[in-house]
């Protein structure tokens, strides 16, 4: 493929005209994928298969393989930033956070092997970041099945690329998200203070979920679900009370199960508080997600549950799954107010990455 391929506040509203009144306010994508223009033959760099391949089609469309099989038809808004630029332009979107495609997490490779692809793919979206400082903030991605690769791999791409969050899977391999070996990882980015975006990746697509895009509509739900349910109750947000996460696809199914999970952990305390010392509707203040719900009534009710400062516009660009006009439930939900689309649309994303706002003000 060739190129060009709590938190309360009484501030004004940002603004994507630099002022406090009579602009719309700044539009922040938080979820939004991108891979680079150019991609190595990884199965014959690194000497064994699994690795995803891409073939050219032609006039801006790309086939994303894996192991000889398509996985997934790419336009060049995949890889192309000027493409991108054009179709936020169309669609009101200000700013993009930019994160790699979830199937190159790649935890099962050879963890050096893995930390070679993510350097390739760190320093590729912060060379986007670089040339479109207005437009892009970049999630790195980690080698997770190494911890100490992986602090090693964050702190270069904070200290020496700027970044300002990391974008994980919803497990790595055999471990949930409360698996000890993972803390180093915890306590480094709270020393860096970045952001975590959870994110589901390698859910069961095998016997009954085989048929009806199964393990996206229902699978990827439960596997952010056992993400956050992993995270509370093996205490990582009791040991890491600066530790700030935020799950894909407003939450999964969580805050729509949490009384129930809640029950569990009540009446069940033999099973459910063996680590966890705190019940789960505690940490309702702690979670963030986006706002990716596709139903109104979906969205009011996740206010209601992780709060109108806990939320944060993502669209899942450019994907089919995904809000094809970001924000514009937000936009036409006439229970919010002024203040709280704001909110949504870019505060809260400002204060989740540690993000400067006069950086993407108009000039």
């Amino acid at each position: 493929m060739s190129e060009p391929m709590q938190i309360e506040t009484n501030e004004a509203p940002v603004t994507c005209c630099g002022n406090s009144s009579g602009s719309k306010p700044l539009r922040i994508d938080i979820h939004t994928h991108i891979m680079p223009a150019r991609l190595p033959d990884l199965n014959q760099k690194y000497g064994y298969p699994g690795w995803i391949s891409v073939q050219n089609l032609g006039d801006g469309k790309a086939k994303m393989m894996l192991d000889g099989k398509p996985f997934r038809d790419v336009e060049c808004n995949c890889w192309m930033p000027e493409e991108r630029i054009k179709e936020m332009a169309a669609t009101s979107v200000d700013v993009q956070i930019i994160s790699t495609i979830p199937v190159f997490f790649n935890y099962w490779a050879k963890p050096e092997h893995c930390l070679d692809l993510a350097k390739y793919l760190n320093d590729n979206i912060a060379q986007t970041c670089s040339l479109f400082p207005k437009k892009f903030v970049g999630l790195a991605t980690l080698p997770m099945q190494s911890p100490e690769l992986a602090v090693q791999e964050l702190k270069r791409c904070v200290e020496e690329l700027g970044y300002k969050g990391i974008q994980i899977g919803s497990h790595i391999n055999e471990w949930n998200l409360d698996a000890p070996e993972l803390d180093p990882i915890w306590a480094a980015c709270e020393e860096l203070d970045v952001g975590v975006f959870v994110h589901p990746w390698d859910m069961d697509n095998k016997g009954r979920m085989e048929k009806y895009w199964f393990p996206w509509l229902i699978g990827m739900p439960c596997e952010t679900t056992v993400a956050i349910c992993s995270l509370i109750f093996g205490g990582v947000l009791e040991r890491f009370p600066k530790l700030r996460i935020c799950l894909a696809h407003g939450g999964g199914s969580f805050p729509y199960t949490v009384g129930r999970i809640e029950h569990g952990f009540q009446v069940r305390p033999d099973l459910c508080a063996t680590v966890c010392k705190q019940p789960p509707l505690s940490y309702l203040g702690r979670i963030w997600t986006d706002s990716l719900v596709h139903d109104e009534d979906a969205l009011l009710f996740l206010i209601k549950k992780v709060g109108i400062d806990r939320i944060m516009v993502g669209s899942d660009y450019p994907f089919p799954l995904g809000e094809q006009e970001p924000g514009k439930l937000v936009d036409e939900c006439k229970a919010l107010t002024a203040e709280e689309k704001e909110k949504l649309l870019s505060g809260n994303a400002i204060k989740f990455f540690n993000l400067d706002a006069e950086t993407f003000k108009s000039d």
